[in-house]
């Protein structure tokens, strides 16, 4: 089994050398890294690239401006499937997501199609976040359930392993949304074209290094995107 691991980078220059030398110590086999970075200023680019110089497990694809998580994370999903990998799996830079949990994800996959690493399976599995960031993460769960019944605890995770067969089913141009809004309508997407989507828990630590995404903009996105996609599944758009 091939696996990319897709990390999208922006200004993540603390954290990504030690981040892939831990995923690559998890000695996963067929195991690869893709960094999708969208000319971060700080020089991440530069440091990825003397890491593919020395070590083939390690690829770089380099966007001309911040561009969003969504569009990084379809760019990495075309590559994945034009080079002929068996898995896919999302992950951040920050180190909220744990590289040893690597493992238990492509296990996942083994009887799901989608295997997602949930923060909310057995309640809140969140470490350093404030509790007005909780909150909102919370609230906007359980707003996506109950507007397009979708089966899952963490609606909006970004810790996640897609089956080859999955993506190549979804139109990948047609996804427009980012942050939150784009971990949903894929959600959805896998959902309401018949996939098995299963969930492991997971240990979430807010990052260590560097600032946040996060922007009113993503949340608004959020919250017209669950109403779009209910509409759309309606009148069987999708």
């Amino acid at each position: 089994m091939k696996t990319l691991v897709i990390i999208p980078t922006y200004n993540e220059c603390e954290n990504i050398e030690s981040l892939i030398n831990e995923i690559l110590n998890q000695s996963v086999p067929g195991l690869d890294i893709l960094i999708v970075d969208d000319n971060s200023p700080d020089g991440t680019a530069g440091i990825v690239r003397k890491i593919c110089e020395q070590d083939p497990r390690v690829y770089l694809k380099e966007r001309p401006g911040k561009q969003g998580l969504g569009t990084a994370y379809i760019a990495g999903f075309k590559y994945a499937l034009e080079n002929d990998y068996d898995l896919m799996i999302e992950m951040d830079a920050d180190f909220s997501h744990d590289p040893k949990e690597l493992k238990n994800l492509i296990k996942g996959c083994k009887k799901n199609d989608l295997t997602i690493g949930s923060r909310y399976l057995t309640g809140a599995n969140v470490v350093n976040w404030p509790l007005s960031r909780l909150l909102l993460s919370v609230g906007a769960n359980r707003y996506t359930r109950l507007i397009t019944g979708l089966p899952v605890h963490d609606c909006t995770a970004g810790f996640k392993c897609f089956r080859r067969k999955v993506l190549e089913s979804i139109d990948l141009d047609a996804i427009q949304s980012d942050g939150y809004s784009f971990q949903i309508e894929m959600n959805f997407k896998v959902w309401k074209k018949g996939f098995k989507i299963g969930e492991i828990p997971i240990i979430f630590i807010d990052r260590r290094a560097g600032t946040s995404k996060m922007s009113k903009k993503i949340i608004r996105e959020a919250i017209w995107m669950v109403w779009k996609l209910k509409i759309t599944s309606i009148f069987d758009k999708l």
